[in-house]
Protein backbone atom coordinates (compact mmCIF):
# COMPACT_ATOMS: atom_id res chain seq x y z
CA UNK A 1 0.00 0.00 0.00
CA UNK A 2 1.23 3.48 -0.78
CA UNK A 3 1.27 6.21 1.82
CA UNK A 4 1.57 9.94 1.31
CA UNK A 5 2.96 12.37 3.86
CA UNK A 6 1.43 15.74 3.10
CA UNK A 7 3.76 18.69 3.79
CA UNK A 8 2.33 22.17 3.91
CA UNK A 9 4.57 25.13 4.69
CA UNK A 10 4.11 28.85 5.18
CA UNK A 11 0.95 30.91 5.20
CA UNK A 12 -0.10 30.09 1.64
CA UNK A 13 0.78 26.40 1.92
CA UNK A 14 -1.13 26.02 5.17
CA UNK A 15 -4.19 27.86 3.88
CA UNK A 16 -4.30 25.73 0.74
CA UNK A 17 -3.51 22.62 2.79
CA UNK A 18 -6.35 23.32 5.24
CA UNK A 19 -8.78 23.50 2.33
CA UNK A 20 -7.27 20.32 0.85
CA UNK A 21 -8.00 18.42 4.09
CA UNK A 22 -11.57 19.74 4.14
CA UNK A 23 -12.16 18.45 0.60
CA UNK A 24 -10.38 15.09 0.99
CA UNK A 25 -12.15 14.50 4.32
CA UNK A 26 -15.50 15.18 2.70
CA UNK A 27 -14.68 12.79 -0.15
CA UNK A 28 -13.79 10.03 2.34
CA UNK A 29 -16.70 10.70 4.71
CA UNK A 30 -14.49 11.95 7.56
CA UNK A 31 -16.02 14.57 9.84
CA UNK A 32 -14.07 17.41 11.55
CA UNK A 33 -13.33 15.18 14.57
CA UNK A 34 -11.77 12.46 12.41
CA UNK A 35 -14.69 10.03 12.64
CA UNK A 36 -15.95 8.18 9.58
CA UNK A 37 -19.59 8.97 8.77
CA UNK A 38 -19.62 8.00 5.11
CA UNK A 39 -22.29 6.13 3.26
CA UNK A 40 -20.22 3.94 0.94
CA UNK A 41 -17.51 1.34 1.44
CA UNK A 42 -15.69 2.97 -1.47
CA UNK A 43 -14.94 5.94 0.79
CA UNK A 44 -12.82 3.66 2.99
CA UNK A 45 -10.99 2.17 0.03
CA UNK A 46 -7.37 3.37 0.20
CA UNK A 47 -8.13 5.78 3.04
CA UNK A 48 -4.78 4.78 4.56
CA UNK A 49 -3.00 6.61 1.74
CA UNK A 50 -3.80 9.94 3.41
CA UNK A 51 -4.82 9.01 6.97
CA UNK A 52 -3.53 7.00 9.91
CA UNK A 53 -6.23 5.15 11.80
CA UNK A 54 -5.93 6.04 15.48
CA UNK A 55 -7.63 4.55 18.52
CA UNK A 56 -11.39 4.75 18.63
CA UNK A 57 -11.72 4.54 14.85
CA UNK A 58 -10.53 8.13 14.38
CA UNK A 59 -8.66 9.07 11.23
CA UNK A 60 -5.72 11.46 11.53
CA UNK A 61 -4.22 13.14 8.46
CA UNK A 62 -0.70 12.04 7.67
CA UNK A 63 0.54 15.62 7.46
CA UNK A 64 3.22 17.99 8.67
CA UNK A 65 2.27 21.66 8.94
CA UNK A 66 5.22 24.07 9.09
CA UNK A 67 5.37 27.82 9.59
CA UNK A 68 7.64 30.51 10.99
CA UNK A 69 4.94 32.35 12.89
CA UNK A 70 2.01 31.15 14.98
CA UNK A 71 -0.81 33.12 13.29
CA UNK A 72 -1.46 30.75 10.42
CA UNK A 73 -1.10 27.68 12.63
CA UNK A 74 -3.65 29.11 15.07
CA UNK A 75 -5.94 29.76 12.12
CA UNK A 76 -5.70 26.14 10.96
CA UNK A 77 -6.23 24.83 14.52
CA UNK A 78 -9.35 26.95 14.97
CA UNK A 79 -10.65 26.24 11.46
CA UNK A 80 -13.33 23.73 10.48
CA UNK A 81 -10.97 20.72 10.46
CA UNK A 82 -8.43 21.92 13.04
CA UNK A 83 -9.37 19.18 15.51
CA UNK A 84 -8.56 16.41 13.05
CA UNK A 85 -4.81 17.09 13.37
CA UNK A 86 -2.70 15.86 16.26
CA UNK A 87 -0.73 18.56 18.12
CA UNK A 88 2.55 17.04 16.93
CA UNK A 89 1.48 17.59 13.29
CA UNK A 90 2.31 21.29 13.80
CA UNK A 91 5.93 22.48 13.57
CA UNK A 92 6.53 26.10 14.49
CA UNK A 93 10.12 26.84 13.49
CA UNK A 94 10.56 30.43 14.61
CA UNK A 95 8.17 32.29 16.85
CA UNK A 96 9.94 35.69 16.84
CA UNK A 97 9.11 36.85 13.31
CA UNK A 98 7.88 35.51 10.02
CA UNK A 99 9.91 35.17 6.87
CA UNK A 100 8.23 38.17 5.28
CA UNK A 101 9.67 40.52 7.88
CA UNK A 102 12.96 38.90 8.81
CA UNK A 103 14.55 36.74 6.13
CA UNK A 104 18.05 37.68 7.26
CA UNK A 105 17.26 36.64 10.83
CA UNK A 106 15.77 33.31 9.88
CA UNK A 107 18.62 32.43 7.49
CA UNK A 108 21.64 33.60 9.44
CA UNK A 109 20.92 34.25 13.10
CA UNK A 110 18.74 31.24 13.88
CA UNK A 111 21.10 28.56 12.59
CA UNK A 112 24.29 29.97 11.05
CA UNK A 113 25.96 26.55 11.07
CA UNK A 114 23.35 25.28 8.59
CA UNK A 115 23.65 28.21 6.21
CA UNK A 116 25.96 27.78 3.23
CA UNK A 117 24.94 31.00 1.46
CA UNK A 118 27.35 33.95 1.63
CA UNK A 119 25.95 37.05 3.29
CA UNK A 120 25.45 39.93 0.84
Amino acid sequence: MREIVHLQAGQCGNQIGAKFWEVISDEHGIDPTGTYHGDSDLQLDRINVYYNEASGGKYVPRAVLVDLEPGTMDSVRSGPFGQVFRPDNFALLLSQAGVASSTDHSLYQSSPSRCSMPRT
